[in-house]
């Protein structure tokens, strides 16, 4: 018999799903760009996990990982 998914799990597929496409399409985007929008991908799985699937959890995840994805420079050593 098939359960259904629990709100956290949709979320962190949801999730996942949303960062697999965004990393398809930032081929025009410079790596900062690119950066960013993996880290606020990441960070909204994270809070989406971590909260239950909760909207200011996941909100807050995004924003924290865009900011953290935006000051990641693989150039700089």
């Amino acid at each position: 018999m098939h359960q259904p998914l629990s709100s956290s799990r949709r979320s962190a597929r949801l999730a996942a799903l949303l960062l697999a496409m965004a990393a398809t399409s930032c081929s025009n985007m410079s790596q900062r760009d690119q950066n960013t929008a993996v880290g606020a991908g990441v960070g909204a799985a994270a809070g989406a996990i971590l909260t239950g699937g909760g909207t200011l959890g996941t909100l807050g995840g995004a924003a924290v990982g865009g900011v953290i994805g935006n000051q990641v420079d693989p150039k700089k050593k």
